[in-house]
C-alpha cells in the first residue's frame, strides 16, 4: 500500500445515486487506498446497514465499471467492510480485507 485517505468533505470525491426514498442523494465513500501508481480501492465501512447501503454499493460498484472501461491508467475497485465481519474475521492486512469481503462484487 502507498497510501490512504479518509474521504472528507475537502476531498469531496462523492457520487451521487438514488436513495431508498427515491430522491437524488449524494453518497460519499469513506476511504480511498492507493495500492500502486496503478492500482485504487475505495473502501465502504458500516457499522449498521441501512436501506440506502445497496444503492450506494450498486453505484460504487457501477462507477468502477464505468471508469474502467473508460480508462486504462488506473484500476478501480472497492470493498465493502461491515463491522461484525470485521470482528468475526479479523483481517491482518489489506489483501486479506479485499479477498475477505465480497458483498456487493456481483450485480
Amino acid at each position: 500500500m502507498i497510501s490512504y485517505a479518509k474521504n472528507y468533505l475537502a476531498v469531496h470525491f462523492k457520487l451521487d445515486f438514488v436513495s431508498s426514498d427515491g430522491d437524488i442523494s449524494n453518497y460519499y465513500p469513506d476511504f480511498l487506498v492507493k495500492l500502486s501508481d496503478k492500482q485504487v480501492f475505495i473502501v465502504e465501512t458500516k457499522g449498521q446497514e441501512d436501506l440506502d447501503v445497496p444503492l450506494k454499493m450498486r453505484r460504487l460498484r457501477e462507477w468502477c465499471e464505468d471508469v474502467n472501461r473508460v480508462q486504462a491508467d488506473v484500476s478501480y475497485d472497492f470493498v465493502y467492510v461491515d463491522e461484525d465481519g470485521f470482528k468475526r474475521y479479523e483481517p491482518t492486512s489489506f489483501r486479506q480485507l479485499v479477498d475477505g469481503f465480497k458483498e456487493y462484487k456481483q450485480g
